[in-house]
């Protein structure tokens, strides 16, 4: 049985075991301060019978006051003050407040102790289920890669092809590596970025030269899968950042852009920038397959792959890591990141804002 269940199933007699003992407790406690005032009512009945019989003795009222001062004589006739029986009942009705109140605090004590425990096990076994869920991931990952540089290695061992199939051959397996290293990269950048190890350097950079340099190392595979990139961004629009920084948001928001609308069979992506009240925002809007509005927010937690392709190894669609280090990255560099789809197969908009630069760079 799982960890959580057996908490589940403990918590829950634990939390009748404590209400039934609580339960008793108060009722016990109820019944002690009700004998205990009963009691004290037997002995003022008393006091109120010896005053009666020294009147009917001939006793004078005074005397008899001045002798019990918790008796009344009225006429010939001897009572219990009221202050007196309304102290009683005050305080049988306080001590029963008294133990009501500490008995709920206890169940409520104990429910909000249970309570963060339920919501700490739980959320272990989120991080557990995503690490399951990670290697999976990754080991189908780096599989694909590692069969294809096999195979290539085992064609070469096999004959001596041709220089240009060898060439061929050699790219693929080039090709390969390079796949299993940028998923390493964004493992070991995702670590250093959750722990801040990062130093970040904030310049003025334009933005449009940043984005064009991206997009001209991707317009190749862009081309292969039938994307067509319309880049719009305006000239002269300088923002506050790291260079680095700056190029690894924009590529691995591309990435995904990329692997979004390969997986919807192509299509199309398009760049726009605006300026804003010290800010200039940069968006990326695909046709690709998109994804369900309500886990816009969900989609920059690591290791999530939201209308992912199962056989992509790109960018976010690759490790779930993608986004998360978009949304880090900006958060360092003081700026921000936001999606926004109408659902599923109606493609997807990114917007990165990053702080205006108030002097561009020299």
């Amino acid at each position: 049985m799982k960890s959580t269940r057996v908490f589940q199933l403990t918590a829950l007699a634990l939390v009748v075991v404590s209400a039934v003992q609580v339960g008793w407790w108060l009722f016990d406690q109820r019944a002690y301060t009700i004998e205990k005032v009963s009691a004290q009512r037997g002995a003022y009945a008393g006091q109120t019978a010896a005053a009666q019989a020294l009147l009917n003795a001939g006793t004078p009222p005074e005397r008899v006051q001045q002798m019990l001062p918790q008796i009344v004589v009225s006429g010939a006739q001897a009572s219990l003050a009221p202050a007196v029986e309304q102290a009683l009942r005050t305080e049988e009705h306080r001590r029963i407040n008294q133990y009501a109140w500490e008995g709920g605090f206890f169940l409520l004590a104990l429910g909000v102790c249970i309570a963060v425990i339920a919501r700490a096990l739980r959320a272990e076994a989120r991080v557990l289920e995503e690490q399951d869920s990670f290697l999976a991931l990754v080991s189908h990952q780096f599989k694909t890669p590692l069969a294809s540089l096999q195979l290539s290695l085992e064609t070469l061992a096999l004959r001596a092809p041709p220089p240009a199939a060898a060439r061929t051959l050699i790219d693929r397996m080039l090709a390969d590596i390079a796949r299993m290293e940028a998923m390493v990269t964004q493992i070991l950048e995702s670590v250093r970025l959750e722990r801040g190890r990062v130093d970040l350097k904030s310049e003025p950079l334009e933005l449009r030269a940043a984005v064009t340099r991206v997009v001209s190392q991707l317009e190749e595979r862009a081309r292969n899968e039938r994307i067509s990139i319309a880049n719009s961004i305006g000239a002269g629009l300088y923002v506050m950042s790291d260079a680095l920084a700056l190029d690894v948001v924009v590529r691995n928001v591309l990435e995904n852009a990329l692997a979004a609308v390969s997986a919807a069979g192509g299509g199309n992506i398009e760049l726009s920038t605006r300026e804003g009240v010290g800010e200039v925002e940069l968006s990326v809007k695909d046709s690709g397959v998109g994804f369900d509005p309500a886990a816009a927010a969900r989609l920059f937690e690591k290791f999530t792959r939201l209308g992912a392709s199962p056989a992509s190894g790109s960018g976010c669609y690759g490790t779930g890591l993608g986004l998360y280090i978009v949304r880090r990255l900006m958060e360092l560099s003081h700026g921000r990141v936001t999606a926004h789809s109408d659902g599923t197969g109606k493609g997807a908009s990114f917007v990165l804002a990053w702080p205006a630069a108030e002097e561009r760079a020299p």
